[in-house]
């Protein structure tokens, strides 16, 4: 086929648009990608370079119920290397070691490590200011102080148990740090820097820095003074009887505010890893089940006159046991107290007096009050790790069980769920929901965020039963075996 000029010129014409389309394509391309992907392509670059380095937001502080500040979070400069920024790892571990009090040879396995960032623990962690400054004006290259709380108890060890500790990395893990940790968490900042495919800090690119944000603030109901009286009673009280442990709470009857709460054994919880892990993980005060003894009788007189099954006029002759089951269970006094009145028997403690008050209620109607009062069951306390308590199961209770459960023995109970039942006999009948907290309160505006209100659970006995519960027991007190409470 013979080509002619004519076609040759077409053929250019054809090939000039052809290449005039392609590059008009390009241009409008690059434009789509400059001007319309450009924000966003700069952004996915710049997430590929960036590296952050966390700030720790500051938890907030927690006040007894004047104000006072019972912990709260200082500032603390720690320690921590990016290892691909580190040229003289040996280096930097020999010019560290001395003034971390770390061994070099740990200190340059944490900066031989394959990852972004290491911190350099335990000896960089929280650091005083002479550390702080000496490092700083090392200038080594890689090696970045950053911030973190640390916890400050203005009070040392007091109300260590309701409080509780928190661990390296600023979280709650006993106490009220543990079931408030989300409203007491601050919320992390950062520092933010630019640096290639091997952690190398890209050079003429600056710093981005994410201020952190402190948490919220707890007001409780407890009285830093009230506190130290139930701690300083605990320690009279271990000097002279040397127990193996020992509880104190003192609740308000009418509302279920928790006052004072202390325990023996304790803990110092700005050093908690230097107790045993049995005195910082339990509250004995929640956890912690014992046998109530004569002060579950309360239990017993209050379904008793509820139920009236009792007048306190009453007579009862005690010989100085009662015959249950074929067995004979012994009053305290020996020979027993003889012919008495209910009201006596209250006074002198008698336990065939209660026997014989177990035995008119029944199984049923003494174990349901006993759940009515709360035991068996948790209070729901604001507290972490609280105990249910031991009762019989009631297909499992015959004569006996019943006659000791009447007297406060063969049970178990935690000293909250005991409190919490005496506050109900105390307070007209009304089972309360105890509680810690009264107020969340913002950290920067010192605005209430939130209130406790004082909740009742159930209605136990009446006012009028436990009017006469009440005046029996300060009978007790003033003319019975209670004399030593005065």
């Amino acid at each position: 086929m013979r080509v002619t000029r004519g076609m040759m010129r077409r053929r250019l014409v054809l090939l000039l648009l052809s290449l005039l389309l392609a590059l008009t394509g390009l241009m409008v391309r690059l434009v789509y990608v400059q001007v319309v992907q450009g924000s966003w392509l700069t952004k996915l670059a710049q997430a590929s370079w960036s590296r952050n380095i966390p700030v720790f937001g500051m938890r907030g502080t927690i006040y007894d119920d004047q104000g006072k500040k019972l912990v709260y979070t200082a500032s603390a400069a720690t320690v921590l290397a990016i290892p691909a920024q580190v040229k003289d790892k040996s280096g930097t571990a020999r010019a560290l070691a001395p003034i971390l009090q770390m061994p070099e040879a740990k200190l340059l396995s944490l900066l031989q490590k394959n990852t972004l960032m290491a911190y350099l623990s335990p000896g960089g962690r929280r650091i005083s200011t002479a550390q702080e400054s000496a490092i700083k004006n090392l200038n080594l290259p890689g090696v970045y102080v950053t911030e973190e709380g640390q916890q400050v108890y203005p009070y040392g060890d007091l109300a260590a148990a309701v409080l509780g500790i928190t661990g390296a990395e600023n979280q709650g893990l006993t106490g009220l740090e543990k079931q408030y940790n989300s409203v007491l968490a601050g919320k992390s900042g950062s520092i933010t820097f630019y640096a290639n495919v091997k952690g190398e800090r890209m050079p003429g690119v600056g710093e981005q820095f994410v201020p952190p944000v402190t948490g919220q603030d707890l007001k409780l109901t407890l009285d830093a003074q009230i506190q130290q009286f139930a701690e300083r009673e605990i320690e009279e009280a271990v000097a002279k009887y040397n127990p193996d442990s020992a509880s104190v709470i003192v609740a308000n009857p009418s509302t279920g505010a928790i006052l004072a709460m202390a325990n023996y054994p304790t803990f110092d919880p700005a050093n908690w890893q230097d107790y045993p892990p049995a005195n910082y993980n339990r509250n004995l005060a929640i956890w912690q089940t014992f046998e109530p003894g004569s002060t579950f009788k309360v239990v017993t007189l209050s379904a008793a006159l509820q139920e009236q099954k009792v007048n306190l006029n009453d007579r009862f002759y005690d010989p100085g046991y009662y015959e249950v089951a074929g067995h004979r269970i012994k009053c305290w006094k020996a020979g027993g107290h003889g012919s008495e009145s209910f009201l006596n028997v209250v006074e002198n403690s008698c336990n065939p007096g209660f026997i014989a008050l177990g035995e008119r209620l029944g199984k049923d109607s003494l174990f349901s009050y006993i759940k009515k009062f709360g035991f068996g069951s948790k209070t729901g306390i604001d507290l972490p790790g609280e105990g249910n308590g031991i009762l019989f199961a009631l297909n499992k209770v015959g004569p006996l069980e019943l006659a000791t459960t009447a007297f406060g023995q063969g049970v178990s109970v935690t000293p909250i769920q005991q409190v919490m039942a005496m506050s109900a006999v105390a307070n007209g009948g009304l089972l309360m929901k105890p509680y810690v907290v009264q107020q969340v309160v913002n950290s920067g505006t010192e605005s209430v965020v939130s209130n406790t209100q004082p909740t009742v659970v159930r209605r136990v006995i009446s006012e009028q039963t436990s009017l006469q519960v009440r005046q029996a027991l300060e009978s007790v007190v003033a003319q019975g075996t209670g004399g030593g409470a005065f």
